[in-house]
């Protein structure tokens, strides 16, 4: 039977007249049907938020965790029903959709024991002072589409912990998976506490401006996230802007290369590079560079070829949707007409056998210039460049760049090197030894073009919060 999504409001299904359909980007085959809220909605999802915030608020933060719990086993009862759906919207193997949401219930028992606690902030003999934490009220979580659950997720759990009531708009590409995990949990929450609307940029901008929201969390594009903040300046809302990164890697010539290419390949290519820290620019010792290229090549011809069956083994799957699969067609073909080494892949018509599916094979470019639109953009999809380096002073200035700061990564025998390093990349987490992979008891911010603010780990709750301090006369 063909599954059914709603938007949900006050813990109530609302459809609409007004749908659309995402295409599976594996097969190319229109999905199901998807109502699009209205402002209408949308305004009933904010009083209703407004008014549960009321009661909400004044919970204790053991009685929300005992809440998060609930949520992760509803996430745990609905993995293969909410896994099939993110395989579909997404393109996702069975594999990669069920990390989705198996990362997703980890992420709410996490929150089930961590939190923010008040402290002691100043204490002599006259005077005690005590920080506390207070939400915010409604928080509009825009969330984006690499890893809709996950992505979506560490939004509603922070928010939920903290005390606010939070309102979901996933991405239109991937709207199916969040829409289905909302409606399952009704009933776990007070109404209007929980919320999902399916929307467009339209819906995105309302919620930046509503002066009934208090604070947006956003990932996705810098171009976007610009704007997010500055229509949040008009109502002086909270913001955590998540943007774009376009990561290095720093390969010292001591590096276990047996431990080191496995981990690079997976830095690259698991979502088919669709990872906001996914490692996007390579840079080799040159006293190792033409040893470490071959065995690269290899790995990822081995380990990362393309499967058209959703239930094969893989962590490697076609571009998200069309729009992105141009953009990268776009910088596959930009290295072919400058001529660039495309050591591997390069291929971008006739992908498949079936020819169907926004399907890009892993792609690794040799040196190509540093002012290419490979090197210097976020590609965000399967192509990766790998450069050189002699000095070390040289390659930390070219990893540095002026419009990004997500993430870094360092390989290194010699740990003390390594952290060297890792302490003068300008970026807002730096991963020693292994691929950049989020972990949600770690503050992850973006610096320069790459965000503002952070969120996950207990410190980014503090987002999520307003800090009011008592001051106790003695």
């Amino acid at each position: 039977m063909q599954p059914q999504f709603f938007n949900i409001i006050n813990d109530e299904l609302r459809g609409s007249e007004k749908t659309h359909a995402v295409t599976n980007p594996r097969t190319e085959e229109d999905l199901w049907p998807c109502p699009i809220a209205s402002t209408g909605d949308f305004e009933d999802a904010v009083v209703a938020a407004q008014k549960a915030f009321t009661t909400w608020s004044r919970t204790t933060v053991p009685e929300r965790q005992a809440l998060l719990v609930k949520l992760a086993e509803v996430l745990e009862q609905n993995v293969g029903e909410l896994s099939e759906i993110l395989s579909k919207e997404t393109g996702k193997s069975a594999i990669l959709a069920a990390i989705d949401v198996n990362a997703s219930i980890a992420q709410c028992l996490y929150y089930s024991k961590t939190a923010l606690e008040d402290e002691v902030q100043y204490e002599d003999d006259t005077t005690r002072v005590v920080a506390t934490h207070m939400p915010l009220g409604v928080v509009g979580a825009i969330c984006p589409w690499n890893f809709p659950l996950i992505l979506s997720n560490i939004k509603v759990v922070s928010s939920l912990v903290t005390g606010n009531c939070v309102i979901v708009k996933p991405s239109p590409f991937t709207p199916y998976a969040v829409m289905k995990w909302v409606e399952l949990s009704r009933g776990v929450l007070p109404p209007g506490v929980f919320q999902v609307l399916n929307g467009g940029a339209d819906l995105g901008a309302l919620m930046t401006l509503h002066p009934g929201i208090a604070k947006i969390s956003f990932t996705g594009t810098i171009a976007t996230g610009k704007r997010v903040m500055a229509s949040c300046s008009k109502t002086l809302k909270k913001v955590t802007l998540e943007l774009a990164g376009n990561d290095a890697c720093v390969i010292c010539p001591d590096a276990d290369l047996d431990k080191t290419i496995p981990s690079v390949a997976s830095g690259g290519f698991f979502n088919a590079g669709q990872v906001c820290v996914a490692s996007k620019r390579i840079y080799v010792h040159e006293s190792i560079y033409d040893e470490f290229l071959e065995r690269l090549v290899a790995e990822v011809e081995r380990g990362y070829a393309i499967q058209e069956d959703a239930n094969a083994p893989s962590v490697f799957g076609p571009v998200d949707n069309k729009m992105q699969f141009e953009v990268v067609k776009g910088i596959i073909e930009d290295c072919k007409k400058n001529g660039y080494n495309i050591v591997t892949g390069g291929k971008t018509q006739a992908v498949t056998a079936a020819g169907k599916g926004f399907w890009l094979p892993p792609t690794i470019v040799s040196k190509p210039p540093e002012d290419s639109w490979l090197v210097k953009e976020e590609q965000f999809g399967p192509i990766l460049p790998i450069l050189s380096w002699s000095d070390e002073d040289d390659v930390i200035k070219r990893s540095n760049l002026s419009n990004a700061g997500l993430g870094a990564s360092v390989y290194s025998a010699d740990l003390a090197q390594a952290e060297r390093i890792a302490r003068r990349l300008e970026a807002g987490s730096v991963w020693i030894n292994q691929s950049e992979r989020p972990n949600f008891g770690a503050y992850f911010s973006g610096i320069k073009d790459s965000g503002f603010g952070g969120e996950m780990g207990q410190q980014g709750l503090l987002s999520y919060s307003h800090t009011q301090c008592l001051h106790f006369a003695k």
